[in-house]
Order: structure tokens, then C-alpha cells, then sequence
């Protein structure tokens, strides 16, 4: 007998399984291999590939992915210290030494209060002797980059969303429903098999090739948005992960606005008479 989760698990992964036949013919093509589906160990996400679950045939040399999401749409949760270098991580360029400089006060002062044994809930002004300095820093060694590199805001899409293209599933429990997007950012999805065409079009996405915007999110202490051409902006919400000060400190990163083609849904209501 099914758990309760197991039959909702069931309920939202059978929901989208007409679409995404739709989608890509190709599961379906008469060949004469094996149809492959496996799930990817997590440490791929490490090297740029959020896909958990791949559907290859291999004698076509082809393969989709899937992202999996139950009831949240965060794209990253990444951390920043005085010992990681964002840049090097995010899009291959070490944070400059003026980055350094400008948060080392604010890491020494939380490193002291670490010692302490301090809550962040007692810390006195934590907006303005915390996240607003990190934030500045932060804001600045993107615009000091991204003038010199002009392919970050190409390499920021890889990092925050994938090096590959894939399909976001979000399961989403309450609505009864899952949802589908599609990221054809380098025109691997939806592709034509040897006998049908997808029965549903999605088009290529353009990715970003120019910083429009970097600030603080109006009315807001805590949150940076970064806009860039082609439609796409995130907000990236700097807080701190534990009760206690610690010497690290981690972005909750969100899409803000996507090119209009991603937002191109497809809603998927489950089949409550499918379990």
C-alpha cells in the first residue's frame, strides 16, 4: 500500500507525462535501443547541471533533463564569507582585492560576535552593520567585472540556472496541480524525432549579454536585483541560515523576470482517480 506522500508523488509525476511526450517525439521514436531514464547524483548540480533526472537514447546521441521542485521556486541558496570567492565560483573571476577590503570589517565583526556566542535575533542594527556592507561590496565587484568581462552575464545564467538545457517540474501539492517550464537556452529541447514533429513548440531562449541593473530592490535592506537584456532579472536576499552568528552568510536567489517564452506554462492538474 501506497504512503500518503508516495500516492502524492504518483498523482503529480503522472500529470505531466502527456506533455512532455508532447514536447519531445523522440521518447517515443520507434528505434530499436533501449529508451534510458536514470536519476543523477547530486554532486552534477556542483558542476553546473541541476537536471535530477535524464531520458536518453543512445543511438541517437540525444537526451533530455528534468529539475525537480516540490513546493518551492528557489534557484539557488549560495553562500558568501570571508573565505569564498563568489566570483571564482559563480562565473570564473576572482573577486578583486577591493572586494576583499570591503567586507573583511563586516566578517571581522561577525567573527567577534561568533565568539561571544551571539544570536543574530540580538545583534543591534544587523541591516545596516551586516547585510547593507556585503550587499555594497557585492554590488560593486559585479559592476567592477562586468565591465571588463562581457561574458558574465552569460556565464551568471549558467551558474544560477544550468549549463544545460532542461525542464523545471514544479509539483505544487495544494493546487493539485504540477507545472512544466521549459529552458531551451542552447536549442537541445524540442527537438523533431525522425518520423514526427513535437506536437507542441517552445522556442529558443536568448540569454543575457548585458548588465542593465544592479541595486537594492525598492523598500527593501536585504535584497539586490540584477537586471539584464533579453527579459531576464533575478533578486538575490542575503540572511543568515542559523540562529547564532556565524561567519558565513547565505543569498536566497529568485527569478524576478524571465524572456516572456519562459513564462509560457504548462499547467498540469493531477488525476485525483490515478492512484
Amino acid at each position: 500500500m501506497q504512503s500518503g506522500a508516495q500516492s502524492l508523488y504518483r498523482m503529480s509525476a503522472e500529470s505531466i507525462v502527456v506533455t512532455i511526450f508532447a514536447l519531445e517525439p523522440r521518447i517515443l521514436e520507434n528505434c530499436n535501443d533501449i529508451l534510458n531514464l536514470y536519476i543523477q547524483t547530486d554532486d552534477k548540480g556542483k558542476l553546473g547541471d541541476v537536471r535530477d533526472i535524464i531520458i536518453e537514447r543512445s543511438s541517437l546521441k540525444w537526451e533530455i533533463g528534468l529539475s525537480i521542485k516540490h513546493n518551492h521556486m528557489a534557484v539557488k541558496h549560495s553562500r558568501i564569507s570571508e573565505h569564498l570567492d563568489f566570483g571564482k565560483s559563480w562565473y570564473g573571476i576572482e573577486c578583486s582585492d577591493e572586494y576583499w577590503n570591503s567586507v573583511a570589517p563586516t566578517f571581522k565583526y561577525l567573527r567577534d560576535e561568533k565568539d561571544k556566542n551571539t544570536k543574530f535575533r540580538d545583534l543591534p542594527d544587523k541591516d545596516n552593520d551586516v547585510y547593507i556592507p556585503l550587499l555594497n561590496a557585492f554590488m560593486a565587484e559585479i559592476s567592477k567585472q562586468v565591465t571588463s568581462h562581457k561574458n558574465i552575464p552569460r556565464k551568471l545564467i549558467e551558474y544560477l540556472l544550468s549549463k544545460f538545457d532542461f525542464y523545471k517540474i514544479i509539483s505544487i501539492d495544494h493546487l493539485k496541480l504540477t507545472t512544466i517550464q521549459s529552458f531551451n537556452m542552447y536549442g537541445t529541447l524540442n527537438i523533431a524525432g525522425e518520423h514526427c514533429l513535437p506536437q507542441i513548440k517552445i522556442p529558443r531562449l536568448l540569454l543575457p549579454t548585458t548588465l542593465l541593473h544592479i541595486g537594492f530592490k525598492p523598500k527593501k535592506k536585504t535584497t539586490v536585483l540584477m537586471t539584464f537584456d533579453n527579459g531576464w532579472q533575478f533578486s538575490f536576499r542575503i540572511h543568515n541560515a542559523e540562529s547564532k552568528v556565524v561567519s558565513s552568510l547565505k543569498f536566497d536567489i529568485q527569478i524576478e523576470g524571465m524572456p516572456s517564452d519562459v513564462n509560457m506554462k504548462f499547467n498540469c492538474k493531477w488525476n485525483n482517480e490515478s492512484n
